[in-house]
């Protein structure tokens, strides 16, 4: 969390998003020349650093100086009101409770993977008004998943979407569903076959998009910096003529960057 105290986030909203790295400086270092982003420390500790974006909040980046820790994972926190509850809620419906709940400054959280595998955390306690798709926030959270209809059920069970008098909404489409807050889109669901992914060994996992000004630019700095990238096509809901990049940073952990700068410009009229 970017430890912001005395706003309570949107019961089963995404509420922030955070990076585990096992090499804190190293990940400051590929960040700020990929994406431009300043870090300030955390109150959570020397381990914990914020991501700033113009001064902002985007997103947390800790360590986990464990050797045998598992490839680093960008993973959305959503907001919880009793995470106990929650951490029942998850066990019960099959899916892994793999971290907490624990107490983390004035709040708890936990990490879990849903019963497809995908990484997901929990957090009850204050946070920020951070918020998907606006601001410095992330611009879209996805789920890339065998079946979207499916993990919306699991989802929606655990957090109390499409509950009457609840904070968020459910509205299924053709092969995708849409979770709603405040009239706005803050997640998406798409189903899809895994074995279509480029990398064959990546599993169903919940992919953060951030907004960069230019795409391109963003994944020849991470081919720079010591990680990689490929096209990809823009997310359902995203603007069709703005391209967008898969990049993996030095440690396997993957994210999406969508430019604005990168569709052609039309030339100026010329005076008649």
């Amino acid at each position: 969390m970017s430890n912001v105290k005395g706003t309570t986030p949107a019961h089963g909203a995404p509420c922030w998003v955070n990076l585990m790295a096992r090499n804190l400086r190293e990940a400051q270092s590929f960040y700020s020349d990929v994406m431009g982003w300043e870090f300030r420390d955390s109150s959570f500790g020397s381990n914990f650093s914020v991501a700033l974006a113009h001064g902002e909040p985007v997103a947390g980046i800790g360590c986990c100086a464990d050797a045998g820790h598992p490839t680093a994972v960008w993973t959305p926190y959503f907001a919880v009101r009793n995470a106990d509850e929650t951490a029942g809620r998850i066990r019960e419906r099959g899916a892994t409770l793999a971290v907490g709940p624990l107490p983390l400054g004035d709040g708890r959280a936990g990490i879990a993977a849903d019963r497809d595998g995908a990484v997901f955390g929990f957090w009850e306690g204050p946070a920020s008004t951070w918020s998907v798709g606006r601001g410095s926030a992330p611009a879209r959270l996805d789920l890339k998943t065998r079946d979207a209809f499916a993990a919306a059920i699991f989802y929606a069970e655990v957090f109390d979407w499409a509950q009457p008098g609840g904070s968020c909404t459910v509205d299924y489409a053709h092969d995708h569903v849409l979770v709603q807050s405040a009239g706005r889109t803050v997640a998406t669901l798409h189903g899809q076959d895994p074995g279509t992914d480029p990398d064959p060994a990546v599993r169903p996992r919940w992919v953060v998009d951030f907004r960069v000004e230019d795409g391109k630019e963003a994944a020849a700095a991470a081919i720079m910096a010591g990680g990689d990238s490929v096209p990809t096509l823009s997310p359902i809901g995203g603007p069709r003529d703005t391209p967008s990049f898969v990049i993996r940073d030095r440690e396997g952990a993957r994210f999406t960057v969508s430019g604005t700068r990168d569709r052609p410009r039309r030339p100026p009229r010329q005076p008649t």
